[in-house]
């Protein structure tokens, strides 16, 4: 894994649409992403655990048309409210993907029991499944220990780290971590490390000190008055190797590596770049009266950034030598250095800021002379964040070191399709292509040097079928023995024992519900189905699920596939205006795919609308040229693909009415959202634009910076809704919390000083003490943020006074604060 400013999986890419208020949701790739879930959960502030009503709202102007309807009455708002409970009390046996614990043959999934949540435990040995834990006293402890009061049915987590033993859980509770033994069910706090601007400053490796400790045991290195010294174990004589390093230009710590035969090491000397702040005032702290202000580190686009010189040392000569930049001269990041088994040579991975050269260097462990092993030099981006299979933050980075690097199994999108590759290490030669073909290949999960063999994840592989499905094989290096592991016409999830010896096989379907299989490896074979989903009850209530549409794209041949949500008492014979709830952001694909039985869309679509979601052009999961639309045009956005759906869609159902489309979404959705308005205001007519990074020169230099390029030209401008802002036709209303650590509120505020300077009209709520989701998702604002969303657009699609909140509301004491 490289180390620089991109490190951070906070971003614009982990709110990628609403996140559902189905707290349960099934949906796979969100399990895929649950540790990088985890770490955002860190980044919000304790201000946040609260219900925060927002008291900022600036209402420039509000414009009824005059439609008369019988949509969007208190009868929906009622209906809407109640929807995720009523769908979710109905639901049976709906489980999530598994996961191994440990070295075991076991595994733990959660799963939904009429609202009721439950932890479980399989044993693929035995065939038997148990609680995890005993839930009732896991919500005691839990209580007692937060200072709050959860239930058995309703745990304040959804996701869990066993131990390799499987005798302890660490859960994570609003941010604070704890440590539960499952045979004892008492649980503690667990010490939470400091954080530094949510990871998004320039991200260093982390410090401590202590010296590293040769692997014979015999030597210690450490840093002295900023240059590489070493000594004898146990003695505090230190011998300096090196004397170039100063208070600018220091040896990094945590970057010297030892040679297996403790003969050599290499370090980073580092020249440290621009220490960009971002500054917060806190109006409203819990604990005090007056404001509050913090700070973080934060870069952005075209920030100066670190400088990393590797330099070896070869101990019984003590000479140095530092390595010729020649192959890495402008680096965005560089990885850790790891040395081979035979302490011949190290490597790293470079990553060339603009992300258009992406190399693998090998460097002699007696000359310091380095060569590329593998080159990646796309005319467009790299797709550099490591590939784990999933769709909503896929990234396209995968090495295997075969040997002692020998051979080297890689990803590449070198095809025009994202494949594997068995690469000789000594040549740097591609071997053979290992995959090929018009589908992608999503996520390596095991390699077996052994037996030559390949497990996989990839989508697309089948005319037809929806190219987002995950399905899994395995395959031998030459390419040959392509196997299929899933059957299903259907999304999969899988999962393995650490000795491969068996899978579980989690599939569904926005029609289907989940079922759980566990299997044997060597032959597939059905051990046994460990879950299958009962919505019996629900579909006997009128639940339906989505449509599934698929339409041409701008080129007239690519698909572009989205869902149709219709409110439960939908009349065809009614128009309705239609609701687009967008992220475009090109780092992964976000329809969903796998199923639920509630998402926060059909509260929406409740109200009158038609609520859809589509992933067009730009996004990733399909070929190269699909996502390469993005390259420094985020502001594209796959629009053309989008309005050309929506169009498809009308043009087969008479109740889509296009003369009346909104549009929403957040972080780089609030984005798209905005220039939806603004770059097609003759087919969008309102928006809502939460959290928008909408200048991509104010945002988090990693995700912006892979796709807009560096260094910064017109073409940042080109898409920056700030910029752009005096194109305003339609009707807005902009979301900001006040403490956004991940997109800098400042983003949305220069639009409005752009508004305010064109005399366009349009409503900001600003959400105090409110982190990046404010008011939608998960968030304790999300209720309020959701009626100002409802309400919105029945006022401004269809022409609908909302109902009186002011007046029907209770008042109560209940959540006042004292200070």
């Amino acid at each position: 894994m490289l180390t620089g400013p991109w490190r951070p999986l906070a971003a614009c890419s982990l709110y990628p649409t609403f996140l559902s208020t189905h707290k349960f949701s099934s949906d796979l790739q969100s399990a895929r992403a649950r540790s990088h879930a985890r770490s955002e959960v860190a980044m919000y502030p304790s201000a946040l655990d609260r219900l925060v009503l927002p008291v900022v709202a600036l209402s420039v102007t509000l414009a009824v048309p005059s439609v008369a309807t019988a949509q969007g009455t208190p009868a929906d708002y009622a209906r809407a409210e109640k929807l995720r409970t009523t769908y979710e009390s109905l639901v049976v046996d709906i489980g999530g993907p598994p996961t191994a614990i440990g070295n075991t043959h076991r595994f733990w999934y959660r799963k939904m029991v009429r609202g009721a949540e439950q932890f479980v435990v399989a044993d693929a040995d035995t065939q038997q499944r148990q609680p995890a834990f005993d839930h009732e006293k896991i919500a005691a402890s839990l209580s007692k220990a937060a200072g709050a009061t959860y239930k058995a049915t309703a745990l304040p987590f959804n996701t869990l780290t066993f131990t390799d033993d499987g005798s302890a859980i660490t859960v994570n509770v609003e941010g604070t971590p704890y440590r539960c033994g499952v045979a004892d069910a008492t649980c503690r706090k667990l010490d939470t490390p400091l954080r530094a601007g949510a990871g998004l400053g320039v991200g260093r490796r982390r410090q401590d000190d202590g010296p590293r400790v040769s692997p014979d045991g015999k030597w210690e290195a450490l840093i002295n008055n900023f240059n590489i010294a070493i000594r004898a174990a146990g003695t505090r004589t230190a011998t300096r190797l090196s004397t170039d390093g100063s208070e600018g230009n220091a040896y990094e710590l945590s970057s010297i590596a030892w040679s297996p035969d403790s003969k050599k090491l290499a370090a980073y000397r580092v020249k440290p770049g621009y220490r960009r702040q971002v500054h917060y005032v806190e109006s409203s702290p819990e604990d005090q009266l007056q404001p509050k202000h913090t700070s973080i580190l934060y870069a952005k686009p075209g920030d100066v950034l670190d400088v990393e010189q590797p330099v070896l040392f070869l101990l019984d000569s003590k000479r140095q030598i530092v390595v010729d930049n020649a192959l890495f001269p402008n680096a965005y990041a560089m990885s850790a250095l790891e040395w081979r088994k035979d302490s011949r040579a190290f490597t790293f991975e470079y990553n060339q800021r603009g992300h258009q050269i992406y190399r693998v260097v090998e460097v002699d462990g007696t000359t310091g002379t380095a060569r590329a092993v593998i080159s990646e030099e796309p005319k467009t981006f790299f797709t550099y964040r490591t590939a784990n299979g999933g769709l909503a933050d896929s990234g396209k980075e995968f090495r295997f070191d075969v040997d002692d690097g020998k051979e080297i199994v890689w990803m590449s999108e070198r095809d025009g399709w994202n494949h594997l590759y068995l690469f000789d290490g000594v040549t740097g030669a591609v071997k053979n292509q290992i995959t090929r073909g018009n589908w992608v290949v999503r996520g390596v999960q095991h390699v077996d040097p052994a037996t030559r063999q390949i497990w996989f994840s990839a989508g697309g592989m089948y005319p037809g079928k929806d190219p987002y499905f995950a399905d899994y094989y395995r395959i031998n290096f030459d390419g040959s023995g392509l196997t299929r592991l899933t059957g299903a016409d259907a999304n999969h999830a899988v999962a393995y024992t650490s000795d491969m010896k068996y899978y579980v096989d989690t599939y569904s379907r926005i029609d289907m519900p989940p079922a759980i299989e566990l299997r044997r490896t060597n032959d597939n074979g059905l051990v046994t189905t460990l879950e299958r989903g009962d919505t019996t009850e629900l579909v006997k209530a009128g639940w339906k699920p989505p449509e599934v549409f698929v339409a041409k794209g701008r080129d007239g041949t690519t698909d572009i596939w989205g869902i149709i949500i219709r409110p439960s008492r939908f009349d065809p014979s009614k128009k309705y205006p239609v609701i687009e709830n967008i992220y475009a952001g090109p780092q992964g694909s976000f329809v969903p795919k796998s199923f639920f039985a509630y998402n926060q869309m059909q509260s929406q679509a409740e109200l009158g609308f038609i609520v859809v979601q589509i992933d067009g052009m730009g996004t990733s999961n399909r070929s190269k040229a699909f996502h390469d639309v993005a390259w420094k045009n985020l502001g594209d956005a796959g629009f053309p693909d989008r309005i050309l759906w929506h169009k498809a869609v009308a043009a087969k159902y008479p109740f889509y009415d296009i003369t009346r489309v909104g549009i929403y979404g957040g972080s780089a959705g609030g984005q798209n959202a905005l220039g939806g308005l603004l770059f097609h205001p003759e087919f969008y007519k309102a928006g809502i634009a939460y959290a928008g990074c909408h200048d991509n020169r104010m945002d988090k230099i990693w995700w912006n910076e892979q796709w807009m390029g560096w260094p910064l030209g017109p073409q940042y401008s080109a898409s920056s809704n700030v910029d752009n802002a005096y194109r305003l036709q339609g009707d807005l209303l902009l979301v900001v919390g006040e403490l956004d650590t991940n997109v800098d509120p400042s983003s949305t505020m220069q639009v409005v000083n752009q508004l305010i300077r064109h005399n366009k009209n349009f409503d900001l709520l600003v959400v105090p003490g409110a982190n990046h989701p404010a008011g939608r998702g998960n968030d304790p604002t999300a209720p309020y943020g959701d009626h100002k969303r409802f309400d919105f657009f029945v006022q401004h699609l269809l022409g609908v006074t909302p109902p009186p909140w002011n007046r029907t509301s209770t008042t109560s004491t209940d959540n006042v604060v004292q200070r």
